[in-house]
Formats: structure tokens, sequence, C-alpha cells
């Protein structure tokens, strides 16, 4: 009877270590992205005026978040993130430059990179106008004033 408790407790105990381990609640396990904003409205700008915008990121996790590209769509969209481990419930700023030398339309992207378990790829967005600078009028050519003829005498 002894032995037959002892393997019931000893096979018990192997069930038990091979179970699943405990599923972590969801929320805050690991690092998490969280941003200020997901879209950078500039509104109208005249052209060669301040394209730039920030982004805030803020760790909500419980581990280091670590950003490990920030990628514009095109050339004309250039960003700026720190790569350094941001800790938890520490923020950091990417930046984003436009070329506001080109008229018309903005929508562009950048997409962030990151080992976030909750957005390990996050794009983000600006968009806006840019208006022609205006043109100062050039001065019309002055008119030549034809000469007298000169009189011999």
């Amino acid at each position: 009877m002894k032995h037959l408790l002892f393997t019931l407790g000893l096979g018990l105990c192997t069930l038990a270590s091979m179970a699943q381990p405990e599923m972590k609640p969801v929320g805050g396990t690991g690092p998490m992205l969280s941003l200020d904003k997901e879209v950078h409205d500039y509104g109208t700008l005249k052209q060669g005026g301040d394209g730039t915008c920030e982004f805030t990121v803020t760790n909500t996790g419980d581990q280091p978040l670590i950003i490990s590209q920030c990628q514009g769509s095109c050339g004309c969209t250039v960003p700026q993130c720190e790569t350094a481990p941001i800790k938890p419930g520490t923020k950091s700023i990417i930046k984003v430059k436009y070329d506001s030398n080109r008229v018309g339309p903005i929508n562009k992207s950048v997409t962030i990179t990151s080992n976030a378990t909750n957005a390990p790829s996050k794009v983000i967005t600006i968009k806006g106008t840019i208006e022609a600078a205006p043109t100062t009028p050039t001065s019309p050519e002055k008119e030549a004033t034809p000469m007298a003829p000169v009189e011999k005498h």
C-alpha cells in the first residue's frame, strides 16, 4: 500500500511539473510602446517653413523598450530616434523633419521598429499642406530712352 501511495504521489508530482506554466496577465508584460499621438497635422505651412515635429514615446511595460529603427516613407521625411533602451515608465522623443520646400499636400509615414510586445512595428503619420512662398514681383526693366541725335556744326 505504501508503494502504491508513493507511486501515485510521484506520478502526480511529475504531472504537475509537466503542466504548462501559468499565463501572465496581458498588459504591462514586457516592453510596451505608447505614443502621445499617432498623427501630426502641420495644417498649412509656407514653403521653406519649419517642417519639424515631435512624437513622445513612453515605455508602459515592465522591461526596457528598444527602438531599433525609425524609417521614413520617402527621402523627404527624415525621422531621428534614440536607440538607447527606454526604461519602464520613461519617455523618449522621435523627431521628424519634413522637407517643406516641396509644395502641395503632405501625407507621409514613419515606421517605428522595436521590441515592444504590443506593437513591434508601429506607423505614425504626418500630414498637412505646403503653400508656395509668395513670389516677389520683379521690377520691369527700365525702358531705354532714345538718345537725341547729335547735331553737327
